[in-house]
């Protein structure tokens, strides 16, 4: 019954868009249609390798790194292409593109990109390698970690969130000293990341992550997979109507590349302490 009416107020709206001169999509084939005004993929990667428009490079790059296919090896050339502009916002919209559709070899690439000029970059390079599996990036997210080389506050947390998935002695000294870091979102993501490295909790506590890290020669030996994090909400009331796309939630995974050691899988877990 809501979607009847809903369509039947879209059918009594018509006729004022027409007049008021909205714009529809040319060639529309059905009323719904009319409405989507999107570029099409092959626009998309028109407006991608559009050499005269930064702006449109960053558009086109855009839409594609936030569609099901980008993993294609055409889309993928244009993002390893575009992950070396010259405009910041370009090679931002392509690192993103290569955390959502990349490969694990890939990895150095993004990795360039967390010592970028630009801080909206560098915020996708690391976000990006929460997605990717490679232990190429350790050393570079430590030193993204670190205060005193990276100033920016979302950097340093998304580079923690990404170390969730190393199980290294190196990872967990620098996730543990990062609970001195002066935001408190650095500290929660080293904690979640701990968790997740350690399968213990003692919160925002640097003395005792330290002490248990010191008296526990395994400290990994309760190691849960890394889900990294994603985009999801529920949708709003109009998003029900028929003619309003849903949101563009995603999926729950582990990153590419990962591979949850199968010795850790049949050992049984201590519950967190």
């Amino acid at each position: 019954m809501r979607h009847a009416l809903a369509f039947l107020l879209l059918l009594l709206l018509l006729p004022a868009c027409e007049s008021a001169g909205l714009e529809t999509r040319p060639g529309a084939t059905s009323v719904l249609d009319m409405f989507n005004t999107d570029p099409t993929p092959a626009e998309a990667a028109q407006m991608a390798i559009d050499r005269y428009d930064a702006d449109r490079r960053y558009r086109g790059t855009l839409i594609l790194a936030n569609q099901p296919f980008g993993g294609e090896d055409l889309y993928q050339q244009l993002f390893l292409d575009n992950i070396k502009d010259e405009d910041a916002g370009v090679r931002a919209a392509a690192t993103r593109a290569l955390g959502n559709h990349g490969k694990p070899d890939q990895v150095p690439l993004i990795v360039d990109r967390l010592a970028d000029d630009d801080v909206a970059v560098r915020q996708e390079a690391a976000r990006a390698l929460q997605r990717l599996h490679n232990p190429v990036a350790i050393e570079p997210l430590v030193n993204a970690l670190d205060p005193e080389k990276e100033l920016d506050t979302e950097v340093r947390s998304e580079a923690a969130m990404a170390l969730s998935q190393y199980p290294s002695p190196r990872v967990l000294q620098a996730l543990i000293a990062a609970m001195d870091d002066p935001q408190l979102a650095v500290n929660r993501n080293a904690q979640l990341a701990l968790r997740a490295l350690t399968g213990q909790d003692f919160a925002l506590d640097r003395k005792a992550w330290a002490q248990w890290a010191s008296d526990n020669p395994q400290p990994f030996a309760a190691q849960t997979p890394f889900i990294y994090p994603i985009f999801f909400r529920d949708r709003y009331w109009y998003e029900y109507l028929p003619f309003i796309p849903r949101p563009p939630n995603e999926s729950a995974s582990s990153p590419a590349g990962f591979t949850y050691p199968t010795e850790l899988a049949s050992t049984p877990r201590p519950a967190p302490k």
